[in-house]
Order: C-alpha cells, then structure tokens, then sequence
C-alpha cells in the first residue's frame, strides 16, 4: 500500500529553510489548497480550503527556497504523515504534513521558464557540510 498524493495550491509562507548538524537542508512552507463544487440540491457553488505545511529536504528543499515566493501556484507530490507530540502542558497536538518529494509551478494560469540548477562540490579545504556554493535559483517566470 502506498501512501502518495498529488495537490495543487497557493504559497501561504514565503519558504523557511534550515541546516541540520550535518548541513542536511529542510524547508517548510505553507500551502492553500481550495476546492469548489455545485451543491447538487441547492446548485449554489461552494468552497472549501485545507491548509497544509509542505517539508522538503537536501537539494529539493533549497531549490524551494531559491525559487518559491509567497502566492506562488504550484503542484507537489509527495506522501502525507501525521505528526502528533505533547505540550509542556501535557496536551496532545497533530498535524497533517505534505513531505515532498517533487515540486513544480502550476501552468494552469501562468508561464515558467525552468533552468537546471548547478551545484559544486564541497570545498576540499575541510570546509563545514552545507557551505558549498549554493543552487542556481529555479526561475519562476508568472505572467498571469
């Protein structure tokens, strides 16, 4: 059984991106994803809109947070997870995750102009995971 899901939204968040003890990349963002239907009875459209904070990691996560600005449309695919953990007052929290595994900007109702990204090796000079030479920003072209 798979676990695997595809949606289409809005940046809520401009990309957060942070480098662990080893220079392992992660990134998060917010994401709105609506949907909208026609009431079968009453034929009024209605709308709904679920909220999901995105997880990237390694080269996804910073080509995310090269490329990605705030109301931003794009497509990811990825699994979904539940994260539950405790309070300092004992309460019992969980959200809902997207933790990508590809992210692509949305042509529905714009334009992209997509470049490789190049990335140089870390620095022989014994230099610290995560100072190489960042990723060439993915440029996101959107013309409404």
């Amino acid at each position: 059984m798979t676990n695997a899901t595809t949606v289409s939204g809005n940046l809520t968040r401009e990309p957060d991106i942070r480098y662990g003890a080893e220079g392992q990349a992660s990134a998060v963002f917010g994401l709105a994803v609506n949907r909208r239907w026609q009431d079968r009875v009453t034929r009024e459209w209605e709308e709904a809109t679920s909220f999901f904070d995105v997880v990237c990691w390694r080269e996804l996560a910073e080509n995310v947070a090269l490329s990605l600005t705030k109301g931003m449309r794009v497509l990811v695919t990825g699994r979904i997870e539940q994260r539950t953990w405790e309070t300092e007052d004992g309460e019992r929290r969980s959200k809902v995750e997207i933790v990508a595994d590809d992210i692509g900007p949305s042509l529905r109702f714009a334009t992209a102009d997509v470049q490789r990204a190049v990335r140089r090796p870390p620095a022989l000079d014994g230099g610290a995971p995560g100072d190489e030479e960042p990723a060439a920003p993915t440029d996101v072209a959107v013309e409404a």
